[in-house]
């Protein structure tokens, strides 16, 4: 997250401010932002509409908004608020209620049941401006940082069926959960949420998020090439510290004072430079000999040590 207007914003602040940057220029995409923000807002019904935000420029986007797409204002407007705090909009004015039911094809008079008249959304820019209000009025998204992780929410559970089949439509691939009595559109793949940002007006965000997924990758990247190598450090350890015991062992009899001068010699570098390789060991020998030769001396030294414990055994 990140300090700006005197508070700590969200990663999903950062994404709804990016989206509220988008000009409203056509009539078509501004009703069709604004249809998304409905369907998916705190409160959209014959006798009420109401809208509540966190975010500062989505609250001064929604009076341009819908006096852009239906030549109205709102009968209550947030009043000074402080940083955080709740930006609560609302229409219960009846004839406003109607200019907006009937705009998006709904009969006031008969039951008020929300699904989504596509006739609005056949235009793709009409289609992400949809998705636009949705996402700013009803959407949530984890910062990448953490996870993947892009949701849509509403209590409309035909719009919310219908919205899921125009973007399975569009080539995505959301899922579907219930979580109390909101439906709820999710995206776990970040290449998804990538290119939903994109679409509906944030690129930069898609763009954070893509750099995180390689930050990630990076970083798994150092974490299992240093786990690799702890693990072969200890491995030649653990080989060092058998080849030692029986060097010593060999000693202790006083075996290796009638060995060959190489074996006396690769065994004296060997209690002398326990922690060194076998590549490294050999380059210390005079003169210095390959990782297989000196692979061979100390397999002898171990096959001296285990003949002589196994003599002492019988």
């Amino acid at each position: 997250m990140e300090k700006g207007g005197g508070h700590v914003r969200s990663f999903a602040g950062k994404v709804r401010s990016e989206l509220c940057r988008s000009p409203v220029q056509r009539l078509c995409c501004a009703r069709a932002e604004t249809y998304g923000v409905l369907l998916f807002a705190n409160t959209f019904s014959a006798r009420e509409v109401r809208i509540i935000t966190e975010n500062p420029e989505f609250a001064a986007r929604l009076p341009r908004l819908f006096q852009k797409a239906f030549g109205l204002s709102f009968d209550q407007v947030p009043g000074e608020a402080s940083p955080g705090g709740k930006l609560i909009f609302r229409i219960t004015d009846a004839k406003k209620l109607d200019r907006i039911i009937n705009q998006f094809g709904y009969d006031p008079r008969q039951a008020f049941a929300q699904h989504v008249n596509f006739g609005m959304l056949e235009d793709d820019c009409c289609r992400a401006a949809f998705l636009r209000g949705a996402f700013l009025s009803g959407g949530s998204v984890t910062d990448p940082a953490k996870r993947y992780h892009l949701e849509l929410a509403t209590s409309h559970l035909q719009a919310s069926r219908e919205v899921s089949a125009l973007l399975t439509e569009m080539g995505f691939a959301p899922h579907t959960v219930m979580r109390g009595a909101n439906s709820v559109i999710y995206f776990k793949q970040s290449e998804h949420i990538e290119d939903l940002l994109t679409s509906i007006g944030a690129p930069v965000a898609a763009m954070d998020i893509m750099t995180a997924k390689v930050d990630k990758e990076i970083r798994n990247g150092a974490n299992r090439a240093t786990n690799c190598d702890m693990a072969n450090m200890e491995k030649t350890l653990d080989a060092a510290r058998e080849q030692c015991a029986a060097i010593a062992a060999l000693e202790k009899r006083g075996a290796l004072e009638n060995l060959p001068e190489k074996l006396r010699q690769t065994a004296r570098l060997r209690m002398e430079y326990p922690e060194l390789s076998l590549q490294e060991l050999a380059g210390r020998c005079d003169p210095p000999v390959s990782k297989s030769c000196i692979n061979h001396r100390i397999r002898k030294l171990m096959d001296l040590a285990k003949g002589a414990e196994e003599d002492d055994a019988g």
